[in-house]
Parts: C-alpha cells; structure tokens; sequence
C-alpha cells in the first residue's frame, strides 16, 4: 500500500476508534488506533524518510511488504481482542510485528553504515523507537511465560508503545517538519536532536517501568520528558509563533499537536491523584489527530506526486490547510475534555476529523481531475 492510501486508511480508522471508544471498550479502540491506523502509516513514513536522513537512494520494493505485514498483525490483535477464545492471536500479532519492526531497523542501521558523513540527528529517534515497539512487543510474549506480571507487562506494553513508539517518531519528525512547513531552515534542530533524545528516551523507560513496577519511577521519567517537550515549545515559540497562531495550514495543527503530547503526559502524572482522568484519551485526541491530519496537509502532495513541487502541489497543500487552526483549537478543545474523562470529547475529535476529511477527500479529487487534464 502507498503512502497516501496509508494517510487514508489511519485517519478513517482513528475516526471509527473515537467513536466505538466509549461503546467497544478502551483497550479495542485503543489497539484499532495505534496498531491497523497509525502503525503501518509509520513504517512506510520510515521508509521514505530513512532514505532522506541518510542521504541514500530510495527504499528498494522489497521493504513495502513491512507496513503490510504491520497491518496484519494489527488487525488480528483488535480481532483477537474481539474474541477471547482467539487469545493466542495476540502473541502471533506481536511476533509478526516484532519481525517487521526488526527488518526495518536493521535496514536502517545498514543505510546509517554504508553512507557518507553523518546521518542526520533525526535517524536516531526513528531507531530508538523502533527499539520501543520490540520492547513493547516482547513484553506482550513475555506474559504469556509470566501470567502473574501480565497485568504490569501490559502497562509496560502500553507506555513503551504511546511515549516510546508513537511520540519518539513523532518528535522526531516535528523537529524536521515543522521548519519545513513555516519555509525556514533552523540550524540547531540537529544539536537539538542530539541532546534531547537521551532524555526522551530515559523519560520513557521511566515512565513504562514506573507504571509497571515502581510509580515514583515513572514520575521521574515524566520530569525528564517534560524537559524535552518544554525545550521544544519555547523554540517553536520562539521561531514558528506566527504560523503556529493563525487561521489556516498545517502549523497550527502541528503546534497542536506538540501541545497535546504535552498535555497527555501532564494527565498522565495527575492521573495518581486523580483516577478520573484518561491520559489515553486526551494522548489519541489531543495529540495523534492534529498530528497525522497536519502532516498529511503537508506531506500528501508530495506523496501523491513526487518530483518537482509546482502550483499544483500548493493549491492542494492550501484546500488541505483550510481553516487548520480551527481544527487545531477543536482538536485542542478535545483533547482537554477527553482527559478530563468526558466522553462527548471524543465525538468532538472524531466530528473535527470528519470535517478534515470530506473537504480533503474533494480536493484530493480535484487534484486528480487536474492532473488527468494536464497529461498528454
């Protein structure tokens, strides 16, 4: 499957998920998500940025069946969870991702080796959380040779997947994203990278092994991701305020995005003391919406037609950006609600996302139809 059918795929399922959340039960939703919507999506965004990062030639066919092979198993592990007398599925699911995660890594540390120079600050963050997704993967095989730790493997599962995974990847790719959206290269994004990841991922390990085994362990890893996310607020303040702040484009979305990370991890942490809270919630609304609907508004033309950028691409990235800081602020909104444990956030996230994806869908359309009229 290619990228922009990938985009598709994860935005409608994210959709589905925000509204069979408060009905199918957490863990279903949840898993729909993060392992049939937003995994495949990010190993094929690996895939094309990793060539990128190194300055290599582009990914070979052979690699494409990963982000396949990240789709079957995700959704046999929601099928699974749909049938308890499937159980066993769950185990087959993450021994096949585990397996595609593996081959992706490798790959990349063979392209990191064979290249020229220095890869660039943002590979690093691709493979430590490809390093998380095993883990997390391997914690699940491991409960089925400790039943007794399952409950304490599956919180582990859950953060090394969430912070890990999911918000190494997207860090990772913000950093690089975001200069390129507002049009103004940043020159300490690489140094930036390098000195943050140790942080990201201690808070990480922190916060997986605090919420399995030992809580003040995972409030301190929470202090050290609170480092990272604050260094990057105050430089995304500071250089990108303008487009961050305005009615239209991915910017906003993007800034959203950063800001619902933020303040799922804030969630989290008061969670201890107050149990009604969902950082779960306010982590899928508040942060994964903004962040795949702004990176397709900047991505999907690219995607769609590589090559040389003209106005085409443009007027596509405009329609896609249409009042982005509007959804941004009711992506925001969502999120904020969501976590305070309402459930009517999620439908507000899941009818903002609906209201990206009619009008994207017609200009993806009309994107079509002009490039079919401009072929000889």
């Amino acid at each position: 499957m290619g990228l922009p059918a990938l985009v598709g795929l994860a935005l409608a399922t994210f959709a589905v998920a925000l509204l069979a959340m408060p009905h199918a039960g957490r863990a279903a939703a949840l898993h729909l998500m993060l392992a049939v919507g937003a995994l495949p999506l990010i190993f094929a965004a690996m895939s094309h940025f990793i060539p990128v990062l190194t300055r290599s030639r582009a990914a070979p066919p052979a690699l494409g069946s990963l982000p396949v092979l990240a789709l079957a198993g995700g959704a046999l592990v929601v099928v699974a969870l749909g049938l308890p007398a499937l159980h066993w599925a769950q185990h087959a699911a993450a021994l096949l991702v585990a397996a595609a995660a593996a081959g992706l890594l490798v790959w990349s540390r063979r392209r990191r080796a064979g290249m020229l120079g220095r890869a660039h600050a943002g590979l690093a963050w691709y493979e430590a959380a490809l390093a998380c997704l095993i883990a997390a993967l391997l914690a699940i095989l491991a409960s089925a040779l400790w039943p007794a730790q399952t409950i304490a493997l599956r919180r582990l599962h859950l953060h090394l997947n969430t912070l890990g995974f999911v918000g190494l990847t997207a860090l990772g790719t913000l950093a690089v994203l975001m200069p390129t959206v507002a049009g103004r290269p940043d020159p300490a994004i690489a140094s930036a990278l390098r000195r943050d990841l140790p942080w990201a991922v201690a808070g990480t390990l922190g916060v997986a092994l605090g919420a399995a085994w030992f809580a003040p362990l995972a409030m301190a890893g929470a202090l050290a991701w609170s480092v990272v996310l604050a260094r990057f607020l105050a430089a995304w303040l500071r250089n990108y305020r303008g487009e961050i702040f305005t009615l239209h484009g991915a910017a906003p979305l993007l800034g959203a995005a950063l800001a619902g990370f933020a303040a799922s991890l804030v969630a989290g942490a008061a969670a201890v003391a107050a149990p009604a809270l969902s950082p779960v919630s306010a982590f899928v609304a508040g942060f994964m919406l903004p962040l795949v609907s702004g990176a397709a508004t900047q991505l999907l033309p690219v995607w769609l037609r590589p090559g040389v950028q003209g106005e085409a691409h443009a007027r596509l990235r405009a329609r896609l950006g249409r009042y982005g800081g509007v959804r941004a602020a009711l992506f925001a909104a969502s999120g904020l609600v969501a976590g305070a444990g309402h459930a009517w956030g999620l439908l507000l996230g899941a009818a903002t996302l609906v209201s990206f994806l009619v009008p994207a869908g017609a200009a993806l359309l009309r994107f079509h139809l002009e490039r079919e009229r401009t072929l000889p």
